[in-house]
């Protein structure tokens, strides 16, 4: 039996009846003085909440190895295994029409739901419609609604989309647009050049390595456990904003006191 308040959500979702209606939402917006917009918030979650909903970025291609196709059946299996609902790209082709399919097996279609932009449609979807289908007007907007819809995401082998998505909800995660887990299955050692290339801009300054929180584990298992396990770290915009209440309005430090005969004012 699928969680009863999942379910409930699903079934609130919109039909497949108007899964040719666009759907519009706003991509989040960079928050004024360190607080979050109204439409940021939506994308974020609570920290340590419960994993319900996986968004899984992975390509339209199967790639050259059977392993990574291996990889998206395991990932579906286990998804099932743990009643957790899908949200993907919305293509039935490639590794995304092999999770899609897993899942939808073992959890049924009202748990899936798959988002596309109106511009790809003809070029993603081959055969049947699986799950539920919203379809947004852009690139944007879908990413957003993605975003909004999962309680965490996970990577698979795929090209410059998937490493786009998996990018971008990383720099959302380190500037504080949400807090949910994300993480990568290593399938076949597919993401070892990227982990390098993270590590290495640790090293060079250009990422905190407390932000270089991304999960890794080329078994579904285990990464879902990590995941259920994570705690996210301090955000840029909220060490922003501790700084500045640290700091006066010329951005001289005030919290320290003065101890010098000299600092001292002259009663």
């Amino acid at each position: 039996m699928f969680p009863a308040r999942l379910s409930a959500k699903l079934r609130s979702r919109p039909s497949l009846e108007h899964r040719g209606r666009s759907v519009r939402h706003t991509p989040p917006r960079l928050p004024a003085h360190g607080k979050m917009s109204a439409t940021m918030a939506e994308t974020g979650s609570e920290a340590g909440s419960e994993l319900r909903r996986l968004c899984v970025f992975c390509g339209s291609s199967m790639g050259t190895k059977p392993e990574y196709a291996q990889a998206a059946t395991a990932l579906g299996r286990c998804m099932v295994d743990e009643k957790l609902g899908l949200v993907y790209g919305g293509g039935t082709i490639g590794l995304m029409g092999v999770i899609a399919k897993t899942v939808l097996e073992g959890l049924g279609g009202e748990n899936i739901i798959g988002v596309i932009p109106e511009s790809l449609k003809p070029k993603e979807l081959s055969g049947e419609m699986i799950g539920q289908l919203e379809v947004t007007p852009d690139m944007h907007t879908r990413k957003a609604l993605m975003a909004r819809k999962a309680d965490g995401f996970i990577a698979m082998p795929g090209g410059f989309g998937t490493l786009e998505e998996l990018l971008e909800v990383i720099t959302w995660q380190q500037l504080g647009f949400h807090n949910k887990p994300i993480g990568v299955l290593n399938a076949n050692g597919f993401f070892d050049p990227l982990l390098h290339f993270f590590t290495h801009s640790v090293q060079e300054g250009f990422i905190r390595q407390q932000h270089n929180t991304v999960i890794v584990s080329a078994d579904p298992a285990e990464l879902i456990r990590k995941m259920r396990e994570f705690k996210p770290s301090k955000s840029l915009l909220q060490m922003m904003s501790e700084q500045a209440a640290r700091d006066g309005p010329d951005g001289i430090s005030v919290a320290e006191k003065s101890t010098s005969a000299q600092d001292r004012p002259v009663l």
